[in-house]
């Protein structure tokens, strides 16, 4: 039981106290007209001004070996530069292998790339993302990459036919027809940059990668006079 001789002490804090200390501008245009009034102590201003950083300040430090450390944005990246080929997606396909803890899952694409003036190419990629799997097949395709002969009207010197796998393809010079194609041989022909022909599948097959090879295979076979 208290001692009623003792006098009480009161620890609260009062209201006009706690609302010094818990207020505080931080703005340091607005504390100096506070004390151009009178308001607040210059000390205050002094203080609040030393820890504001500067506008163009770069956050974040620098590491031992002078590399940025926390904050702060990083060099951006240059730029990539254009690719001199135009490049295009015949089929994106979703295979899977069997193995012995189950099936992998992964994509199989066929890529077209070409200039439009005479070069040509095909290739197929495989990844776990068609990300990867593109990359592959367009680095496939500059590896095959094949020159066509011609003619200044951008047609074909003589018809020619060739056989890939289960595709048979038939290209006919056609001047002054357009290009009168479809399937996987239209991208490649449009890719050569050949536009008076007229193409003909002798097969019933609908695999893209082998119409779009037998059509390589045939523009690589013509002569030139």
């Amino acid at each position: 039981m208290a001692d009623p001789t003792t006098p009480m002490i009161d620890t609260e804090i009062p209201a006009t106290q706690e609302t010094e200390e818990t207020v505080v501008e931080t703005n340091p245009e607005v504390l100096k007209e506070e004390v151009a009034e009178g308001l607040v102590a210059e000390a205050t201003v002094t203080e609040v001004v030393l820890e504001t950083p500067a506008p163009n300040a770069v956050r974040g430090r620098r590491g031992p070996g002078g590399g940025r450390q926390g904050g702060g944005r990083g060099r951006e990246r240059a730029p990539r530069e254009r690719s001199e080929f135009d490049q295009s997606t015949l089929e994106v396909r979703r295979v899977a292998r069997v193995m012995a803890g189950g099936r992998r899952f992964s994509f199989s694409v066929t890529v077209v790339i070409g200039d439009r003036k005479g070069r040509v190419g095909v290739g197929l990629g495989k990844g776990a993302d068609t990300a990867l799997a593109i990359d592959k097949a367009v680095r496939s395709a500059k590896k095959n990459l094949i020159t066509v002969a011609r003619t200044s009207d951008n047609s074909i010197a003589h018809m020619v036919t060739a056989r890939y796998g289960s595709s048979t393809v038939e290209v006919i010079p056609s001047p002054g027809r357009g290009l009168v194609s479809g399937s996987a041989m239209r991208t490649v022909l449009e890719y050569a940059g050949v536009t008076n022909v007229v193409t003909k599948i002798l097969t019933r097959t609908k695999n893209k990668l082998t119409i779009a090879r037998a059509t390589v295979a045939a523009l690589k076979s013509l002569q030139t006079k």
